[in-house]
C-alpha cells in the first residue's frame, strides 16, 4: 500500500524524533535498546506458554505490538529467527507505538505505516549516505539487517539520493539525525 507523501515525511520525522528523545546515535539501531528505552516490555514467544504461544502465532508469525490500556505496553516477538528479523519485528512494532495506531487504526493503513517506519529506523538514507557503502550486502553488513532488508534500502537510499542532488541539501529532520550521528561510522 503506498501512503502519501506527507506521510512518509511526518514518519520520518517521527523516528528522528525517537531518535533524538532516546539518545539512539549508535549503528546499528537496536530496536531491543530503543524498547527497553521507551518502556516498552519485550516478551519473546519462547517465554509463551504453549497455549498462549499458539495465540501469539495466530495473531503474527513475527510479533505484535499490545497494550493493554493499564499504562504498560508489550512487544511480543518471534525470537526463533535470525537477530535481524527479531530487530526488524521490534522497530516495526515500535512503529505501531510511536505513530498511535491503535484498534481503530485501518489495518492495512497501520502495517504500511509501520513498516516504513522500521525500514527507515534501520537504515535511514542520510546515514547511509555517511558511511557510503559500496553495495547492499555491505550495507546490510553495517546495519545489521538481512540482504533482502538491504536490497529495499539500497533501492530506497538511491531514490532519496536522487531528491538529495536536486535539492542540494538536507532537510531539517536529516540535519538533526546526522548532528545525532556525528560520531558513528
Amino acid at each position: 500500500m503506498k501512503l502519501e507523501n506527507a506521510v512518509y515525511e511526518y514518519i520520518k520525522e517521527e523516528v528522528i524524533d525517537l531518535f533524538v528523545r532516546y539518545d539512539v546515535k549508535c549503528i546499528p539501531i537496536n530496536g531491543f535498546e530503543l524498547a527497553a528505552k521507551m518502556g516498552i516490555f519485550l516478551i519473546p514467544y519462547s517465554a509463551l506458554t504453549p497455549v498462549k504461544l499458539a495465540a501469539a502465532i495466530r495473531i503474527s508469525c513475527d510479533g505484535y505490538y499490545f497494550e493493554p490500556g493499564n499504562g504498560k505496553e508489550y512487544i511480543f516477538y518471534n525470537d526463533q529467527v535470525e537477530y535481524e528479523r527479531c530487530n526488524m519485528t521490534i522497530l516495526h512494532e515500535i512503529g505501531h507505538a510511536a505513530l498511535g495506531h491503535s484498534e481503530n487504526t485501518d489495518a492495512d493503513t497501520a502495517e504500511a505505516e509501520a513498516a516504513f517506519f522500521a525500514k527507515y529506523a534501520a537504515a535511514p538514507p542520510p546515514l547511509i549516505h555517511k558511511i557510503r557503502p559500496t553495495n547492499p550486502e555491505k550495507l546490510a553488513s553495517v546495519f545489521s539487517i538481512s540482504n533482502e532488508a538491504a536490497e529495499y534500502a539500497w533501492d530506497y537510499y538511491h531514490k532519496w539520493l536522487h531528491k538529495y542532488r536536486q535539492r542540494g541539501r538536507y532537510v531539517i529532520y536529516e540535519k538533526r539525525l546526522l548532528l545525532l550521528f556525528r560520531e558513528s561510522a
